[in-house]
């Protein structure tokens, strides 16, 4: 492990040149400088974190106009004060707005459709229109999405988003003669496809067809195909549970006959210890294990860094597809997000200057110079910038466009309680179901009593106590927390224009 450190810490120095090298291939595009000559003016940014702020943006904008300085009003004081709820949360983070008048404010989703309907945001169109700033180039149905959001006009950008693909090993599909998968097919498809691939052999040489990214229990993998169709455990307008619907059993069946086939990789040793050679290889699509995994731009960051290493040890064949869609809706997925939204505070003195910001960070020269450390497992906007030096399908990360129909919306409303009982219920009715106990139709009806008597009680403690929800609710939303169709209990996918929220 000492070397897996010293390796961490060298790379702490290699992201420190980078930089620089990058600031001086800014400066020499002499990109985004029109306010270089003007006067003098400080601009106050909402952020989370100062330095994370002056690392993405701040030093490159720094570089070519030395006119602009960046006072950053961190929500970290937020985060870290004695917050019950996130209602309580936003009502302090709108008064933190308040009372520190950023004029540039970075907004998760729902701030961002809320302070525009509010009036609190000013509209891009007209500085769109006058700087023609070029938005084709972004991923599909972005700014649709964003404008849909904001009500029919822009309030504001990102240059950032995150999402996943299916990586295939060529020659493990070319090895036991079975076609390559596919952009747009569905779960069934996948998991038909890996269920092709051999089971025998030891754990130690056998091949396996999907590695999924997280632990193979039955519960997660329902939950992910039913996502996929739009399907929700819960409604948090009304509180009510929605889990035991034929939509909900027909996906927990599908994810049951993929774990008896035996072609799914499981996940669950994630202890390590050894060389950082060892580590690199302990992911199965590195070392060649597994034909197909579902993953984001981090393993392919892991490809490249050990092919720089141990080459001869690795997988070398491979492109990549789009993850399952819903057959309904072949065009969109619920598997995407970005959270920094870039907006123009209403009431901010430096609207053209924070303008200037804002493009320079979603233009073509930021994408360019940006696009060559990209190291956090997000992509830029500008699809140009997502390129991959052997011609793979780069595009497989963003030719789904993002659905509107937000799967987490109001989840942060819901109790901490009920999250905590949440995970237990659904793991212990499914694992009764692998150990044929129960059947899936029989483990859904009492996952349906269970879970509504968790959460008529955690709803009743929490008025008792008088908090509502809580941030950590929020956070088991976005680690996987998914959930009912939006008005019954069939699925309805997201249909033309339809996201998910970080």
């Amino acid at each position: 492990m000492k070397k897996h450190t010293n390796r961490w810490r060298m790379s702490r120095w290699l992201v420190l040149l980078l930089t620089l090298a990058l600031l001086l291939a800014a400066c020499s595009s002499g990109a985004g400088n029109r306010e270089q000559g003007g006067e003098p003016v400080t601009l106050k940014v909402l952020h989370w974190d100062e330095q994370a702020f002056n690392s993405d943006y701040g030093m490159l904008y720094y570089a070519l106009n030395p006119n602009v300085e960046f006072e950053v009003v961190s929500t970290s004081k937020l985060q870290a004060s004695e917050i019950q709820s996130s209602e309580e949360y936003e009502k302090k983070f709108e008064q933190f707005i308040q009372d520190e008048k950023p004029d540039i404010l970075m907004l998760n989703q729902d701030q961002y459709e809320k302070f525009a309907a509010d009036g609190r945001l000013v509209s891009l169109e007209s500085y769109l229109t006058r700087d023609k700033l070029d938005l084709e180039g972004f991923i599909p149905g972005l700014v649709d999405l964003m404008r849909e959001k904001g009500g029919g006009e822009l309030y504001g950008l990102t240059p950032h988003f995150y999402s996943q693909a299916i990586y295939y090993n060529k020659d493990l599909f070319d090895r036991y003669n079975i076609s390559y998968p596919t952009d747009k097919m569905s779960w069934e498809e996948v998991l038909n496809l890996a269920g092709r691939f051999p089971t025998d052999g030891s754990d130690e040489d056998r091949i396996y067809g999907l590695s999924l990214g997280y632990s193979t229990e039955l519960f997660q993998l329902g939950l992910a195909i039913g996502t996929t169709s739009g399907l929700r455990v819960v409604n948090p307008a009304d509180k009510r549970i929605s889990i035991d619907s034929e939509s909900w059993v027909n996906a927990f069946e599908t994810a049951l006959r993929a774990i008896r086939s035996d072609t799914l990789y499981n996940n669950e040793n994630t202890s390590f210890s050894g060389s950082y050679e060892d580590y690199l290889l302990q992911n199965p699509f590195v070392s060649g294990k597994v034909a197909m995994a579902i993953d984001d731009l981090y393993l392919m960051q892991r490809i490249r860094e050990a092919a720089n290493i141990i080459p001869d040890k690795i997988v070398k064949n491979w492109d990549l597809v789009t993850i399952p869609v819903d057959p309904a809706n072949p065009d969109y997925t619920n598997d995407f997000s970005f959270s920094n939204i870039f907006a123009i505070h209403a009431e901010s003195p430096n609207r053209d200057a924070a303008w200037e910001f804002i493009r320079y960070i979603h233009s073509d020269d930021y994408a360019r110079v940006k696009s060559k450390a990209y190291n956090t497992g997000q992509l830029p906007v500008r699809t140009k910038y997502i390129q991959d030096e052997e011609g793979r399908n780069m595009a497989a990360f963003y030719a789904l466009k993002p659905s509107n129909n937000n799967l987490y919306a109001g989840f942060e409303d819901l109790p901490q309680e009920f999250f905590m009982q949440y995970y237990t219920i659904g793991t212990e009715e499914m694992k009764a179901v692998v150990d044929d106990q129960k059947t899936v139709a029989e483990a859904l009806a009492s996952m349906q009593t269970r879970l509504q008597a968790a959460l008529d009680e955690a709803i009743a403690n929490q008025e008792a106590n008088g908090a509502a929800g809580g941030n950590e609710a929020s956070a088991s939303v976005e680690s996987g927390m998914v959930v009912m169709p939006a008005e019954s209990g069939e699925a309805e996918a997201g249909a033309a224009g339809e996201d998910s929220a970080e």
